[in-house]
């Protein structure tokens, strides 16, 4: 029992450690100031266009379809997160008065950091020859969150929610765009000669290393003492109790294997950083927004590991 104990307890360890070591790096190199704030944002605008585009290109182009295509896990994950959107902007208006907060409390919960922080997570497990189902997952879900997220700070703003701009947005996403055009070469069978293809495998491959060293480089803390409450909410929320549910609903449905931990990446990661800037951009609480990403990121560490040991434990995966 010991000895299966240790061997679980070393599967999680492997799956947080090397993700928060490159975050680690990322806080180092802010602390040094190697970088600076634009520096940092002209990389995170490249690793987002550039980079994420030929991860999922990749991803999806050297797959085999027919073994990683999931119709049943794309359905829970796409009707999970909508289940919690929607009961979200039921309760939160109800325990939250101000607006600016209300639609970030919303996307602070719903939306994680499924792409910078989960999909490390199934690499680390399973090996990076393995990640295509969790890859394939972002065309349904990234889109979803972007959505809903508009959805949520647009109602509780006040303002006139435009599904054509939204939808616009959507499709010029480099993390789509790389998707489709995967989806197109694989099954219209584009030979993409060697010398094209090794150099995308390799921006491929560095996409999630440099991404979480920008990431830990660009966190920055702020004052908490306006809305402790607010904040000590969505961090329950985000990390504790929409995964509880969401992965015992999961266990219920029969989801095991690289199908389960999956869905621990989609749910139960941190706030996904993008929020953040929407809050900023969409008339909500930037601060609220900002903290709820640096806590939930900071606390992740913990509560990543504490799940994948539990579920390891119970032979889930």
């Amino acid at each position: 029992m010991n000895e299966e104990f240790f061997s679980n307890f070393i599967v999680a360890l492997s799956a947080v450690v090397p993700m928060f070591c490159l975050m680690a790096i990322g806080a180092f190199v802010k602390y040094q100031k190697w970088l600076t704030d634009e520096e940092l944002n002209h990389m995170n605008r490249m690793v987002f266009r550039v980079f994420f585009c030929c991860m999922m290109f990749h991803s999806i182009y050297t797959t085999d379809l027919a073994s990683t295509f999931r119709p049943k896990l794309m359905l829970f994950g796409a009707g999970a997160v909508l289940v919690i959107f929607t009961l979200l902007m039921l309760i939160v208006p109800r325990i939250e008065k101000d607006n600016r907060r209300r639609g970030v409390m919303v996307q602070a919960i719903f939306r994680s950091n499924f792409v910078l922080m989960g999909i490390p997570i199934v690499t680390n497990i399973f090996g990076d020859q393995n990640i295509a189902t969790a890859t394939m997952m972002i065309a349904v879900i990234i889109p979803m969150y972007n959505i809903l997220a508009v959805l949520a700070l647009e109602t509780f703003r006040g303002g006139k929610f435009a599904p054509l701009p939204i939808l616009q947005g959507v499709l010029k996403n480099p993390m789509i765009l790389g998707a489709i055009a995967g989806a197109i070469f694989l099954n219209l069978e584009i030979n993409v000669p060697a010398p094209i293809l090794k150099p995308i495998g390799q921006i491929s491959a560095a996409t999630t290393p440099v991404a979480l060293i920008i990431l830990g480089a660009s966190f920055k803390f702020g004052s908490t003492h306006e809305h402790r409450r607010q904040l000590l909410t969505c961090v329950f929320g985000r990390l504790i109790l929409v995964p509880s549910i969401i992965l015992t609903v999961a266990i219920l449905l029969g989801f095991r294997g690289i199908d389960f931990v999956t869905l621990i990446a989609i749910f139960g990661t941190p706030c996904a950083v993008v929020s953040f800037a929407m809050a900023q951009q969409m008339g909500g609480d930037a601060d609220l927004a900002g903290n709820c990403v640096v806590f939930t990121s900071a606390l992740s560490c913990f509560t990543i590991f504490c799940w994948i040991l539990f579920f390891k434990t119970l032979g889930i995966f």
